[in-house]
């Protein structure tokens, strides 16, 4: 399956010299458009991706009552903070989207060497929703003197077999971009566990200080 893509801004999904961006053609019947771009109708094509930040894709299809549908999906590369992207593509479907639709969206991404996880429209959509109020929990347990940031993880690691613990995973990808995703998560689902850890919120406001 071919596909064309469309750079409309930075992406987070594909940055620079990443080989999907390279596989493009100049025209085919699948568009990738990055940046997180506004939309227009594209009815001509087989399918049409959206990258997507942690809004849904429905504020740039629009929404119908839980009819709304049609050959525009979302997406989103997985990555932690500043890390490189995983091979993780979170694609976003909505309840009348077209079956050819996702098929042409799957086949252009794991042609890719991609691996696809379908899932439906909210914010955060899969991973984000799942491993942020861990990290949040983490950096609360951090204040509270529960315990040292290199014990929990080193928990983590020997007792469940992670890879890396969950206070240096947030702290490598961003304390400032992690309360930036749960700020977003907790402005729409208003649930405690999306607020914002403490470190957090200090390290986004040193941030727009510094900036």
């Amino acid at each position: 399956m071919t596909y064309t893509v469309e750079m409309r801004g930075e992406s987070r999904s594909f940055p620079p010299g990443d080989p999907f961006l390279a596989g493009a053609a100049d025209a085919a019947e699948v568009l990738v458009l990055l940046g997180t771009p506004a939309l227009a109708p594209q009815p001509g094509l087989r399918a049409v991706l959206v990258e997507l930040g942690t809004e849904c894709l429905g504020v740039h299809t629009g929404e119908d009552s839980g009819e709304e549908g049609s050959n525009v999906l979302g997406f989103a590369r997985y990555r932690n903070g500043d890390d490189p992207p995983s091979n993780l593509v979170e694609l976003v479907r909505q309840p009348r989207t077209a079956p050819a639709a996702i098929a042409a969206a799957t086949a252009v991404l794991e042609g890719a060497g991609l691996t696809v996880a379908l899932c439906s429209d909210g914010a955060g959509r899969i991973v984000d929703r799942l491993v942020r109020p861990k990290y949040n929990v983490a950096l609360r347990f951090l204040d509270e003197g529960l315990a040292t940031a290199a014990d929990m993880d080193l928990t983590c690691r020997m007792g469940l077999g992670y890879p890396d613990g969950p206070v240096e995973r947030v702290t490598r990808g961003g304390l400032a971009i992690h309360h930036d995703v749960t700020r977003a998560l907790f402005e729409v689902y208003g649930t405690a566990a999306y607020a914002p850890a403490r470190r957090a919120v200090v390290a986004a406001a040193r941030r727009d200080r510094d900036a």
